[in-house]
């Protein structure tokens, strides 16, 4: 019953899709039918241009979001447990978030050139802020018991850290890297404006440039689907790792 639920909604958006297009409700210049993005997706397969973009893609992602992590653990980890560091780095890091994506293109162009660095850079940015404002608060809602607890029994401060504050923080880091991966996928939009030559972004401008509403369905879609792959592995990592966590089922 569970797996018809979860393919309810995209049956019907699929059949309503499909009959637009076949009713001649909805032009094919408009919005391409399903059975001309099935081609369009058998032909870039074919010819290789769907690897070579999803790869591109992919490698991007991969790239910004694990500089991102460790960043954002450290600098997170930093602020979380330092007053003077809060006030010294948190405050302009809370502006910096507030900037919207396509702001850093012209800067990005100018500091790195077109190049996979700067595309990286963007989708680093991106991914960093979920991890980072997480964690953050993982570690301020560290319970101060437990801390006080693991003091009495005369555990050192790297024993504290390994033993009551990773296993307390973990839950709520472990989300925001979900949310960093998942706006990760978000940022390469942006990212991949930027003068590419490959990827999905790419794809996606290519078909709005020659007016191919079957190519720009496709990017869309293989957009939808990383984004979605992403999320449910990081879903199944959350679950591996704070299994053992006390919350109400999902």
């Amino acid at each position: 019953m569970a797996k018809v639920e979860r393919f309810a909604l995209p049956l019907v958006l699929l059949a309503g899709w499909w009959a637009a297009t076949a009713s001649g409700a909805i032009k094919s210049y408009q919005l391409a039918s399903p059975s001309d993005v099935v081609r369009e997706v058998v032909y870039l397969a074919q010819s290789g241009l769907l690897w070579r973009d999803l790869g591109a893609s992919v490698e991007r992602v991969g790239a910004g979001f694990a500089i991102a992590l460790v960043l954002a653990i450290v600098l997170g980890s930093l602020v979380g447990g330092s007053r003077a560091a809060e006030r010294a780095l948190d405050p302009t890091l809370q502006a910096v978030r507030a900037v919207p994506s396509l702001a850093w293109v012209p800067l990005i162009l100018l500091w790195l050139g077109i190049g996979e660095t700067a595309k990286i850079t963007l989708v680093a940015i991106g991914a960093f802020f979920p991890v980072y404002v997480a964690l953050v608060s993982g570690i301020h809602g560290v319970d101060r018991k437990l801390v006080e607890v693991g003091t009495m029994f005369g555990l050192s401060r790297r024993a504290l850290i390994a033993r009551v504050l990773v296993p307390a923080t973990l839950p709520q880091l472990l989300v925001g890297a979900r949310i960093g991966l998942t706006q990760a996928w978000l940022f390469l939009v942006a990212a991949e404006l930027l003068a590419a030559t490959s990827g999905l972004g790419f794809l996606l401008t290519d078909g709005q440039q020659t007016s191919r509403t079957d190519e720009i369905l496709v990017a869309i879609l293989l957009f939808a689907a990383c984004g979605k792959l992403s999320e449910s592995a990081m879903r199944r990592l959350e679950k591996r790792l704070v299994g053992w966590t006390d919350t109400v089922p999902a």
